[in-house]
């Protein structure tokens, strides 16, 4: 335990604003050797990836004993830091969540992503219920001993395309961020959200680190560290591209002229 707390400690010091941690997710221990040995600080697994490698779709479909016995292996197979994308945690209940964080650490992660849209809908939580998610799985942390890295997350930029979101939006999320961080998150993510000035405003409105995801059109590295960004992660991206990658050397390998 002495080891995985000290992983959990060295991945929180990671988050820096303005010199943001990169996260290039990953789905099993191949590939997180792969991006390990790219020279990665940190192991980020992404849900989708883990559930279509798998051969599940996203959104919790995998059932949870095979992505826990997935990131123990993970786990075991570099020596980094290693956060899960636990998803809702499988669980609506805050014993249920409580419950599932204490089983997803005793495979040796150290931190999670935990998002506020109800699994299976297209619904968020309300603010006060998230929060209560979010206190409980720092509670369960707390009593398994891990300072886990708790990056709570909000669907809300997700939900609406880019050219929609605006200050409305942004004042939704600033106040999940300020409930989410009185309940213990360590970390805000808002996938989905790629303008640079609501990037800002969100970063400078909380002392949580802001994670943003680099989807097409999200901004450059440089732009986002300028904008006071401390994680940038990539999501589903690596994995439909390697298998992007796969399908076409495998038309070109089952050309006959």
């Amino acid at each position: 335990m002495s080891n995985q707390i000290t992983k959990a400690e060295s991945f929180a010091a990671l988050h820096k604003k303005g010199d943001p941690v990169i996260l290039y997710n990953i789905w099993d221990a191949g590939s997180a050797g792969a991006v390990g040995d790219a020279g990665a600080k940190a192991i980020a697994t992404g849900s989708a990836p883990v559930a279509m490698a798998q051969g599940f779709g996203d959104g919790q479909n995998i059932p949870m004993d095979a992505a826990l016995d997935n990131a123990r292996r993970i786990v075991t197979a570099v020596d980094l830091p290693v956060t899960l994308d636990f998803e809702g945690a499988y669980a609506e209940d805050v014993l249920g969540v409580a419950t599932n964080a204490q089983r997803a650490l005793e495979t040796g992660v150290v931190g999670f992503n935990f998002e506020d849209q109800i699994v299976g809908t297209s619904d968020l939580y309300d603010i006060e219920t998230q929060e209560a998610r979010v206190r409980a799985m720092r509670e369960g942390c707390d009593a398994a001993g891990i300072p886990a890295f708790i990056n709570a997350r909000t669907d809300i930029f997700l939900k609406a395309k880019p050219d929609t979101h605006d200050d409305t939006m942004l004042d939704d999320a600033i106040a999940r961020a300020q409930a989410y961080a009185d309940a213990g998150a360590s970390g805000f993510f808002a996938p989905g959200l790629k303008n640079e000035g609501l990037i800002a405003r969100l970063c400078e409105s909380t002392d949580l680190p802001v994670n943003i995801i680099a989807l097409p059109g999200t901004p450059d590295t440089k732009t986002l560290a300028g904008l006071g960004v401390a994680r940038i992660s990539y999501g589903p991206v690596p994995y439909r591209q390697m298998l992007g990658w796969l399908q076409e050397q495998a038309k070109q390998a089952f050309q006959t002229d």
